[in-house]
């Protein structure tokens, strides 16, 4: 089953979420904020993985963060959601959530 680690603070995430929601599909969703265990768990793959380097350099989080069923992460959900043609059929509007103003 696919994973999302996200938090409902991050606008890209609440996207993601909404969208997979549209769809009806199935997807285990992992709040990083609900609990420690859930940070922890996400921290873990971020730490270890190289997909997050360059969130790691520009001072992303890295999130929605997806686990695809044979362990493979991505950061790209809406290439995810074309690869298995879904539409998008939710944006938020634009917001900023990183510390520069520039994005998320």
């Amino acid at each position: 089953m696919l994973t999302i680690y996200g938090s409902p603070l991050c606008p890209d995430c609440r996207e993601c979420k909404a969208n997979l929601d549209a769809h009806g599909a199935a997807y285990e969703y992992v709040d990083i904020n609900k609990s420690m265990r859930n940070l922890k768990a996400f921290l873990k793959l971020r730490d270890s993985l190289p997909v997050f380097d360059a969130c790691k350099e520009n001072g992303s989080v890295g999130i929605p963060a997806l686990v695809l069923e044979d362990g493979t992460v991505t950061l790209d959900w809406e290439g995810w959601m074309q690869e298995h043609k879904l539409p998008i059929v939710y944006r938020e509007s634009a917001q900023v959530c990183s510390i520069d103003g520039k994005g998320c």
